[in-house]
């Protein structure tokens, strides 16, 4: 491979990719680069039937209970789905590796299974599933945005893809990320840059932007991303939809390709994203329903609960006693980030819960902890898998110029040459640490929220400022913290933002100077049309009372969505 320029090779994959595109989906008329929302262009070129729209605008549990009697086949559903997701790849370029016509054969195998049979497949059943670019399928690539790594064509399935692949899924598309996957952002040598579908001069965010961006126009009704910073949240943030980060290997991680591989104190984790909290649901209660324990080394022996999804420990979900962190002290969000938060707060005290402020412990010590453990080898990390080509490591995510190596470094992106054993493992004695204190200041809510308990969920932002324009992305600090807490958050969706509403306030102190200059990057004209959303955040493990909490939170926006506007 090194005896070719790596610019030739990433040229000739990207070149190949097209091929993969099948012709009659093209679409004949892409809008202009100037015309930035295109989340209204799916089905206005011709290439969807009506068909196709009822079953791309469904969610994922309308689409199992028609695929379970038999309204749609495998074959209708895998077709609207691969037609939209090509639509959706030429609007944003959101996908890497594209496999429609063995999806198809998949697809057909099922319906022939049903008509035999008369049963379903799983719980799965014909059911499209995207991946994140690493998550490996025997007979796929799986680049992770290295040159080096073209014509890698994995042997055998990830444990997560022979679990969704028995449960009755069918796989046919795989998507963007950042080169390394350790960016909030999402673009890459090979396959280029990822937009954002409702503003596309702002990021679709990262590293699972690809997932962000398909999963927004519904090119996928189910996707799964990966998360050691924020990967599954900023995108799903970033891009209007729901996106769950689980606590360490809950979910299989088992046969990913990933960086920092060997890094095991602070683990990526996979989690859903979808359209839909029904999505997010049934992923996690099928997947760890089909005992991944027995197939992951790592995975946690822990099954599905309804009672921790009926909140047995959470008073039933009646009068449940939520936390706002309006900040964490650092950076101060944008008034559209904050809008989001008040109607979120609004909206659950009309739901007839407690709503109290929630006071961030030592936020700035939980992700100095992280990145000093991921720049204990990411840089000799980094180097190692582009040194094979000759590819640079890229520096920045800023598109002019497109410069890899382009000194442009921000604080997540390590620049140390590591540390000695003894020295990480002080790091990882204080993140313990750490741990306990926050643990200890949760549970010490009890003596305040009214309910006898501690404060049962945190709502709180997820980056202090919605998507920000290509390049400008540079901190990860509010989801970085809860991955050094391992603690389970999911992303809602709440409103977009509104130039009337959203206007820029005048601030006189500051907390820092990138406090400042966060404040002074903000103009609602630059951000117009960006989704607006939260982060519901629990305690450790406890995925099933985090999607149960979240259920109730969405139920309570959307419900008061009106009267939350006019009380603001």
């Amino acid at each position: 491979m090194s005896t070719k320029n790596w610019k030739d090779l990433a040229a000739a994959k990207k070149a190949h990719q097209q091929t993969t595109i099948p012709r009659q989906w093209i679409i004949a008329n892409p809008p202009p680069k100037d015309q930035l929302d295109v989340s209204a262009l799916p089905e206005s070129y011709g290439v969807l039937s009506a068909k196709d729209v009822e079953i791309t605008n469904s969610q994922v549990d309308v689409l199992l209970a028609k695929l379970a009697d038999g309204t749609w086949s495998a074959m209708d559903v895998t077709t609207a789905f691969s037609k939209r997701a090509i639509i959706a790849h030429q609007l944003t370029n959101c996908l890497t590796e594209i496999f429609i016509e063995r999806a198809l054969e998949r697809a057909a195998r099922l319906d022939e299974y049903f008509k035999k049979t008369g049963k379903t497949m799983g719980p799965l059943h014909g059911l499209p599933i995207s991946l994140k670019d690493q998550i490996n399928i025997k007979g796929v690539e799986s680049t992770m945005g290295y040159v080096s790594w073209i014509g890698r064509y994995t042997s055998k399935n990830s444990v997560l893809a022979d679990i969704l692949e028995s449960l009755g899924a069918v796989l046919y598309v795989k998507t963007n990320i950042p080169q390394t996957l350790m960016w909030p952002e999402t673009f890459n040598n090979i396959f280029g840059r990822t937009t954002n579908p409702y503003n596309r001069s702002l990021t679709s965010g990262g590293s699972s932007g690809g997932e962000g961006a398909l999963v927004a126009l519904k090119g996928s009704p189910l996707g799964v991303g990966s998360d050691i910073g924020g990967s599954v949240r900023i995108p799903s943030a970033f891009c209007g939809i729901y996106g769950l980060r689980p606590s360490y290997n809950r979910i299989p991680y088992a046969g990913c390709v990933n960086s920092m591989q060997g890094q095991d104190s602070l683990p990526s984790v996979l989690g859903p994203m979808s359209n839909s909290l029904a999505g997010i649901k049934t992923f996690v209660r099928a997947v760890v329903g089909a005992q991944p324990w027995l197939k992951d080394p790592l995975a946690v022996r822990k099954p599905w609960s309804e009672d921790e999804y009926a909140l047995v420990e959470h008073g039933g979900g009646k009068g449940l006693c939520f936390a706002v962190m309006w900040d964490d002290g650092i950076i101060r969000p944008h008034p559209p980030v904050i809008r989001g938060l008040e109607e979120t707060k609004t909206a659950l005290r009309l739901a007839g819960h407690r709503v109290i402020d929630w006071k961030p412990l030592k936020h700035d010590e939980i992700v100095n902890v992280v990145d000093d453990i991921w720049g204990a080898g990411a840089a000799q990390d980094y180097q190692t898998d582009t040194a094979i080509s000759g590819e640079p490591v890229i520096g920045t995510m800023l598109p002019t110029p497109e410069t890899p190596g382009r000194d442009e470094t921000p604080t997540f992106r390590p620049l140390s040459k590591g540390v000695s054993a003894y020295e990480l493992w002080q790091v990882q004695k204080k993140r313990r640490e750490l741990r306990q204190e926050y643990l200890d200041h949760w549970l010490g809510t009890e003596k305040v929220t009214g309910t006898g308990r501690p404060v049962d969920a945190i709502i709180c932002p997820v980056a202090p400022f919605v998507a920000p324009p290509h390049g400008m992305n540079k901190t990860a600090d509010y989801t970085i913290v809860w991955n050094g807490l391992d603690y389970s958050s999911l992303v809602i969706p709440v409103s977009k933002v509104d130039q009337a509403l959203d206007a820029r306030k005048p601030r006189h102190t500051f907390y820092n100077d990138a406090d400042k200059a966060n404040y002074e990057l903000y103009d609602p004209i630059t951000y117009k049309n960006a989704p607006i959303s939260v982060q519901l955040v629990g305690k450790t493990l406890e995925e099933e009372a985090v999607i149960a909490m979240s259920e109730i939170v969405d139920k309570a926006l959307k419900a008061h969505s009106p009267v939350v506007r006019s009380q603001l």
